[in-house]
This record gives structure tokens, sequence and C-alpha cells, in this order.
């Protein structure tokens, strides 16, 4: 299928009109939740909510990298660029994420630095040996792998004044500690997560945790197509897991990029906006790699933030609100004055509901 074809009007208005009719046999809602950022603004940019009959339902997990980073994390990048000789450089959205009074926009402009990826970061520290230069690392299995190229490559040629703030966060154990308990009775798996980890890596979701799920694309028709296969899931009593992105999501994912992820890190706890810490969700670098870790480097002391008085992310985060639930939303937090991440990240929630027409997302 075509570019085009997935995003037809014909095609969307007989997936729909099948959804509605199949929908009317659900006993009680689908309420399925999606916990990428991609399919978060798709979702949104199309009006994929507003065309579903009541009887199917979309609420948004913690499927923004820059969203789930806490406010300590963000701390201690501000700590760090605080210190002489340093320049901390990360992604654009990280940098207008408060934290408290802080954020790292605020900082001087030889202090800090926007990059669009870690290769990026360790070009500056090789060219500028005179500076510790530090990279902001945050994403899923999605982008990590990036980051662990980066210290191979600074670890095989030398560098020693390059270092990560490590917030990389894993997907599969963030699901297994939200999933039991939540709104949600189905999920729609991360495509782009799932094309590194293999559509495979979340077969437990169905067969542990008994959630009908599906690997979707981010095109409305492959929304919808997904959509409709958890109907019918449903439908069936049945819970299973299916792969409705095959043509980029493979059974067992990227080797290559698995490789790279299991020579570098390895499994540790991490600390999620809305949900805490979560035993195995992180990755901390492996020992080979341990020079590498800023943290360490830097002897960052421990922070504590508390989170805006009256933002309602980590409930958003969760799936139990919709940014139109938040108190702040479109009045104090905005996307030129942003209180909360959700209304920072491209892939945020509520900044996908104010970009999209105020709509609820």
């Amino acid at each position: 299928m075509q570019p085009a074809d997935l995003r037809s009007p014909q095609k969307v208005a007989e997936l729909l009109a099948v959804i509605r009719a199949e929908a009317t046999r659900l006993l009680q809602p689908l309420t399925v939740m999606e916990v990428c950022g991609t399919h978060t603004m798709s979702i949104a940019r199309y009006g994929l909510k507003q065309l579903l009959p009541p009887q199917v339902q979309l609420i948004s997990g913690p499927g923004c990298p820059v969203c789930v980073t806490p406010a300590d994390t963000i701390a201690a990048a501000c700590h760090i660029a605080s210190l002489p000789g340093v320049l901390l450089t990360g992604f654009g959205d990280m940098m207008r994420v408060p934290a408290g009074s802080e954020k790292l926009l605020d900082a001087p402009a030889d202090k800090v630095q926007v990059v669009l990826s870690p290769l990026d970061a360790l070009r500056i520290a090789e060219e500028q040996p005179q500076l510790q230069v530090v990279f902001f690392a945050v994403g899923f299995e999605t982008t990590a792998p990036l980051t662990a190229v980066a210290v191979q490559e600074a670890l095989r040629r030398d560098i020693r004044n390059f270092s990560v703030l490590n917030a990389h966060k894993t997907m599969p154990q963030a699901l297994r500690a939200l999933l039991p308990g939540s709104r949600a009775t189905a999920l729609l798996c991360p495509g782009h997560v799932a094309a590194i980890t293999g559509a495979d890596s979340f077969s437990f979701v169905a067969d542990e945790l008994g959630f009908p799920s599906v690997v979707a694309g981010f095109e409305p028709v492959e929304i919808l197509q997904a959509l409709l296969l958890l109907v019918r899931q449903q439908l069936g009593g049945k819970a299973q897991l299916q792969n409705a992105y095959a043509k980029v999501v493979r059974p067992a994912g990227n080797p290559v990029a698995l490789q790279l992820l299991d020579e570098v890190f390895s499994p540790c706890t991490a600390a999620w906006r809305g949900l805490g810490e979560i035993a195995g969700s992180g990755l901390a670098f492996s020992e080979k790699y341990q020079q590498f870790d800023a943290l360490a480097r830097f002897a960052v002391p421990p922070q504590q933030v508390a989170e805006p008085k009256g933002c309602r992310c980590a409930n958003i985060l969760r799936g139990e609100l919709s940014p139109q639930d938040c108190p702040l939303f479109g009045k104090v937090c905005l996307p030129q004055q942003p209180v909360g991440p959700c209304m920072v990240s491209e892939e945020g929630a509520c900044a996908a509901a104010w970009r999209y027409g105020g709509v609820d997302a």
C-alpha cells in the first residue's frame, strides 16, 4: 500500500464503518491505550478519537520519553550544565522542560547546546578537547542504540572528555507495572520500539497480563486496522498479540541494534514521571562503559524537585486523565510557556491536544 493510500479518506471511511458495525456487539467498551508519542500525535492529527464509536475509546499512556523523564533528572542536568568547563548537549525538547524554577534553556548559551544525535555531541567533544561534553540521553529502545554507538566510538577513539547523562528507559517493565489496574483493556503496541525489540517482545501483554494487543503503524489507515483487530479480539473473547506493522516490525526485532544494547547496557531500576521507580526498566552502562556515566564522573548529588502545583502530567501519563482534565491546560500551561512536560514535547498528549484544535487527546 502506498503512503497516500494510508491516508485515503475512502479507506478511512470504510474501516470506520466496519469498526462501528462490529463495535455494536461489544458487551463493554474497549479502552485502548497507546504508548508511543507518534501514535499520540497521529491520533490527534487525524481526529481519530472523534471518529470512533463510543464503544471504542483511546487513552494515552507513557509513550513520550521527554514526558516520563522526572524533574529530578532534569535538575541533575541543570547541575551538570552549571559546572565550569562543561557543555551540556541534548535534544531541543529537553531544554524546555521545567525542573522547579530551572530549565536548561535558561542556562548561558555557552553552557548548553541542542544536538540532533549523540554522535553530534561526540564530534563536539573531539573538536573541543578543553570542554567536558555531556550528552543528555533520553528515549526508549528506539534511540538507545545510537547512544550505545556513541560511547563505543568514544572508547575506541579514546575521547575522554565525553560522557552521558543516561536517562534511557525500556517499555516492557513499565507496561507490567502500569497496565494491571489501569483503565486500559487493550494495548496499541509502539511500532518504533517494536522495530528494535521485535513484536514478540510484547507477547507478555496478552499471554501474561491478558490484554489484547496489536503492533501498529502510524498512518490513520494503519491505526484503524489495528483497532479493528482489537475489536475482533474482544468480540472473540481472546487476548493475543498481532503484528499489523509487519512491513517494518519483525518478530525478533533488529538483531544489530539488540546486540548493541546488550553490549553497552545492563537493566537497572529507573524512575519514571508518573509511575515512580520500576525495577528493570532502565538501561545502565555495563562495566566496560561506566567511565562514560556523567552522574558518576561529576559526582552529581541526588536532586529532589517537587512537581508543579496543579500539573496533572503524572495522571495523564498513567492514562487516568485527558489533557482537558488538567486545570492548567490552555490557561496557565501553553506551548509558549509550558508548565509540564506533556505540553513541552512534540510527542506529549497535551501538546497534541493543543496543536490540533484543543480537542481531547
